[in-house]
C-alpha cells in the first residue's frame, strides 16, 4: 500500500479520536447554566414599593392569605412592618411568660388587654393562694410566625404562632420540682389604627398544633 495513503489513514484516525474527546468535554454542561438560575419569584402581594418591607428584608414566600392581610393593614397603617412586628411580638412573648410565672402584675398590665389581664390575675392569685411560686426560662429563643393579619374596623389584629421550649421550676412547701416542656400557642395582638400609641397588646391566647 502507498505509504502516503497509510499516513493519511493514520491522521484521519487520530483526528476522529480527538473529535470524540473534544465532544465529550465541550459537549457537557460546565459551570452554571442559564436554566440553573431561575427567574426570581414575583414579589409578595402588598410588598411592592413598600420601603418598610424592603428595608427589613421581608421576602417571599408567604402564605397568600397572610400577604393579603398584611397589604390591607399597610394600606391603613403604612408603619406596619411585619418583620419588626414579629421581633417585638417575640420579645413580648418572652416577657409575658416570665412575668406570669413570677407573678409580676406591673410588667403584665401594659402588655395585656383587659380580659386577658383579668384571666392572668386569677391564675396568679390561685397559685399564690396555694403557696406555690414559679420561675420559667426558655431553653432556646422561641419561634414566631405570622398566622393571620387583618384590619377590622379601627383595630389592627395580628395572630402569631409561637413554638417554644421552656424550663419551669415550681416551689411548694419548700420542695422544688422542675419540668421541661414544649408549647405551641396562637397569640392574637391588637392595636388601635391611627393611635399615637404604637404598642400592641395581647388580646387572646389559644393552643395550637405543634
Amino acid at each position: 500500500m502507498d505509504p502516503a495513503l497509510i499516513q493519511m489513514i493514520v491522521f484521519a484516525a487520530v483526528a476522529a479520536v480527538l473529535l470524540v474527546l473534544l465532544y465529550n468535554v465541550l459537549g457537557k454542561k460546565v459551570g452554571r447554566q442559564p436554566e440553573d438560575n431561575p427567574a426570581p419569584p414575583p414579589p409578595v402581594q402588598g410588598t411592592e414599593g413598600n420601603p418598610n418591607a424592603a428595608r427589613a428584608g421581608w421576602a417571599p414566600p408567604m402564605d397568600p392569605a397572610i400577604a393579603e392581610g398584611v397589604a390591607q393593614l399597610q394600606a391603613r397603617d403604612q408603619g406596619f412592618d411585619p418583620v419588626r412586628f414579629l421581633d417585638g411580638a417575640r420579645q413580648a412573648y418572652e416577657t409575658i411568660v416570665r412575668a406570669y410565672a413570677s407573678g409580676n402584675l406591673d410588667t403584665l398590665r401594659p402588655l395585656l388587654a383587659a380580659p386577658v389581664m383579668a384571666s392572668f390575675e386569677q391564675g396568679i392569685a390561685a397559685r399564690e393562694a396555694g403557696g406555690r411560686t414559679e420561675r420559667t426560662e426558655f431553653s432556646h429563643p422561641p419561634r414566631a410566625d405570622l398566622d393571620q393579619v387583618a384590619a377590622q374596623g379601627d383595630l389592627a389584629r395580628a395572630r402569631v404562632r409561637f413554638l417554644a421550649e421552656m424550663h419551669t421550676e415550681v416551689t411548694h412547701d419548700g420542695v422544688t420540682t422542675s419540668e421541661d416542656r414544649r408549647t405551641a400557642e396562637l397569640w392574637t395582638f391588637e392595636r388601635k389604627i391611627g393611635s399615637g400609641d404604637p404598642n400592641w397588646v395581647l388580646a387572646r391566647v389559644e393552643e395550637a398544633r405543634a
